[in-house]
């Protein structure tokens, strides 16, 4: 193990955890943990553009519950490593990437949170492990490949376009800036909260992976990301152990498609809430009540 990233006192104090890095398939990725070492995994996977950071909460609602929790950044996010080429993010390398990881953390049996992005990246671990996953959550993601004839989010429209949307995401640091219009409630994200997401993207430079995250959302059935999402899904609608949904019903992105996770995982335990895109920061005692329904199961 490395020693992890330094960060600033305002932002020390809000991550009371075991903090470190590892050197995986060339690239240094950041760790934070909580709970006993020895204790039953539960991997807790982040999207775009955030960091573990968003798990937070939820690690503080489950204080008390012996569970080890492991909270990752992947590649291009939060503390781990910054490539500048935008040509290293495929959904592809992200599965390698954090498979990588769970190997080298000795994670033989875990349960796995997976929110945006985190979803199928989590998910195609688990679908290249499937003897190791005892439990799953699913939290406002998408687990397999678009329908015939659908058509991308405005928001996933907007990160194609040429030179405009690279100015935006690189320079305005979005959608980092801009995360509280994906909430229920905007405050749920203000001031060092915030600040924390926007934070650890600050390098221009660097900061392409929010970019190269939302292009890995496919535009058509002939993209790159379709054979690991096919994957993923397969895997999923397989998965015989205990699951559980939590979903934020006002995610602008995400939240109309409800109904296609329940039809993944058709015998989850589900809680419906009024949440936004970045649930965890909203509702972090629902997805402590679905961890601890699904590792007691």
């Amino acid at each position: 193990m490395l020693p992890a990233p330094a960060v600033p006192p305002w932002l020390d104090a809000m991550l009371p955890f075991r903090r470190y890095a590892l050197e995986v398939r060339g690239y240094r990725m950041h760790v934070m943990e909580s709970g006993p070492s020895d204790a039953p995994a539960v991997l807790l996977v982040h999207g775009n553009p955030t960091w573990g950071f968003l798990y937070r909460k939820v690690a503080k609602a489950l204080e008390g519950v012996r569970l080890r929790l492991v909270m990752p950044d992947l590649v291009g996010l939060g503390l781990s490593e910054h490539p500048r080429e935008a040509e290293v993010h495929t959904l592809d390398f992200h599965v390698r990437q954090l498979g990588a990881l769970v190997d080298a953390l000795k994670l033989t049996r875990f349960s796995f949170v997976g929110q945006d992005w985190g979803g199928p990246i989590g998910g195609g671990v688990c679908a290249d492990r499937p003897e190791r996953v005892s439990g799953v959550v699913l939290l406002n993601t998408v687990m397999g490949p678009p329908k015939e004839g659908f058509r991308p989010t405005a928001f996933h429209r907007f990160s194609r376009l040429p030179l405009v949307s690279d100015v935006v995401f690189r320079l305005g640091n979005f959608p980092a800036r801009g995360m509280a219009f994906a909430q229920g409630n905007r405050s749920s994200v203000k001031g060092d909260v915030g600040r924390a997401y926007r934070w650890v993207l600050r390098d221009r430079r660097s900061n392409v992976a929010p970019l190269a995250l939302a292009r890995m959302v496919p535009d058509s059935l002939s993209h790159p990301s379709i054979p690991r999402l096919e994957q993923c899904d397969a895997w999923l609608r397989g998965f015989s152990g205990p699951s559980a949904v939590v979903w934020g019903h006002r995610d602008p992105v995400l939240g109309r498609l409800f109904k296609r996770i329940r039809g993944a995982v058709p015998k989850a335990r589900v809680w419906e809430t009024q949440a936004g895109h970045f649930l965890q920061e909203e509702v972090p005692e629902e997805i402590a009540q679905a961890i601890r329904f699904v590792t007691s199961a």
